[in-house]
């Protein structure tokens, strides 16, 4: 990594290692819990949702690059929650970054962008979503002051 790592919108020409990342990042979600193992079109799949994502202007997809390289994504939207308040959020679907990018900051620094690029277009708190039995993204979500507030189960259909 070298100090020319900077944090910026997402571009149609980043798609291709845009879906690389998510990619992995769904699969590594698999090896949390077996019901978030990913489809077997996966990689088609996340294109078609982050071409959708950039094209939304209710969401965030920003890219980590160094040297010429995304080296990292993260995806976000707005929610209306209607039942609460505050009302309109943001939530943090996606964030990966290459291995050799974690624990330097980087992650961050994606958050804060993605927290003041939500908060301009009126989200009053952000939500964060991960596997449960990603204890790594709890603590990182933690020490950037994020708390659980609800809790999801799932029970396959028979």
């Amino acid at each position: 990594m070298t100090n020319s790592a900077s944090i910026r919108a997402a571009k149609n020409e980043d798609l291709e290692r845009m879906v690389d990342l998510v990619s992995r990042l769904k699969r590594l979600n698999g090896e949390f819990d077996p019901l978030l193992t990913p489809v077997d079109d996966l990689e088609n799949e996340v294109a078609k949702y982050l071409q959708g994502m950039m094209k939304d202007s209710n969401s965030v997809v920003l890219v980590l690059e160094d040297g010429g390289k995304v080296q990292g994504v993260l995806t976000a939207k707005l929610i209306d929650r209607c039942f609460y308040k505050p009302r309109l959020v943001g939530q943090i679907a996606d964030v990966y970054l290459m291995p050799e990018y974690r624990r330097r900051g980087m992650g961050y620094k994606l958050i804060a962008e993605a927290e003041k690029l939500l908060k301009s277009k009126g989200a009053e708190m952000i939500f964060a979503e991960f596997p449960a039995k990603n204890v790594i993204a709890e603590g990182f979500y933690r020490k950037m002051g994020f708390r659980e507030i609800t809790e999801i189960f799932a029970k396959e259909t028979q």
